[in-house]
């Protein structure tokens, strides 16, 4: 009998999963969250729990794997490492050597220029989520679920209401230039984003 070949997709002809490949990616995975947890270690969210900004990170991977069925190494490693060169003092040059131009392009890809003031960043999110590549469209989505959850069950404490909302609202547009790129974590961004209003505006003084 012959040995099953694997195919270029890192598959056994009989379609079953390659473990060696799967092995492979899981260190690679690994390798990218220790680096992540290392460079955002002093780090928390803005929320009132401030929770360590690694699990942000680890959340957007998580929606992207379970949700979204990504077994993509690039894309995952990616995902944990997105706000590395924005958030903290990593340059391209160390994520290249670590992880490759792949991931890097991605990475970038992600990577709002922090020189540019808050509201033209937020402008330009929307303006270039068109022309995203497919791996950051779905990163980008991911991401914007987990912020909203946050803005809507653990805001900054000094947000009022309405501020919120217009997050909310900012987020819908970024993702309305990201769709069609995976139908599973777009109807979660919808549920998370149609619930995240009823409960803000469920939240409004009266």
């Amino acid at each position: 009998m012959d040995t099953p070949a694997e195919s270029s997709r890192g598959k056994r002809k009989n379609g079953m999963s390659n473990p060696r490949d799967q092995s492979t990616g899981i260190a690679a995975f690994l390798k990218a969250l220790k680096f992540a947890a290392d460079k955002h270690s002093t780090q928390r969210r803005k929320g009132y729990e401030a929770s360590p900004y690694i699990n942000h990170l680890i959340e957007v991977a998580e929606i992207l794997s379970r949700v979204g069925r990504i077994t993509d190494p690039v894309t995952l490693q990616a995902a944990i490492l997105h706000d590395t060169i924005e958030d903290t003092t990593t340059t391209a040059e160390e994520l290249e050597s670590h992880f490759g131009t792949e991931v890097l392009s991605l990475i970038e890809e992600l990577t709002d220029d922090k020189s540019l003031p808050k509201p033209e960043r937020k402008r330009l999110q929307i303006e270039q989520a068109p022309h995203l590549s497919i791996r950051a469209k779905q990163i980008k989505i991911a991401d914007k679920i987990s912020n909203v959850r946050d803005v809507t069950h653990f805001p900054p404490s000094h947000w009022p209401w309405q501020r919120r909302l217009d997050y909310l609202d900012w987020a819908e547009q970024v993702v309305a230039g990201l769709r069609g790129c995976n139908p599973q974590i777009e109807e979660l961004f919808d549920a998370i984003l149609h619930d995240g209003r009823q409960i803000i505006l469920g939240q409004r003084p009266r």
